[in-house]
């Protein structure tokens, strides 16, 4: 399953709206992912591979190996 061992972020569910947006009631639902990447971090003095999501890279709250 797609989720940020940081932060714990999942999939999250919205609706897909036409670009004309002529006809707005009509809608069909789709999911948004996270942005995952796998990398080395150290976790509790140990090297592991773990999925963070990008904005918890860019924010510094993982340590890379």
């Amino acid at each position: 399953m797609a989720k940020c061992e940081i932060c714990e972020k999942t999939l999250s569910h919205g609706n897909k709206i036409s670009i004309a947006r002529s006809h707005v009631s009509r809608r069909a639902t789709r999911t948004f992912k996270p942005n995952l990447r796998t990398v080395k971090a150290n976790v509790n003095g140990e090297v592991k591979k773990i999925s963070v999501c990008s904005k918890c890279l860019r924010s510094g709250k993982v340590e890379r190996a």
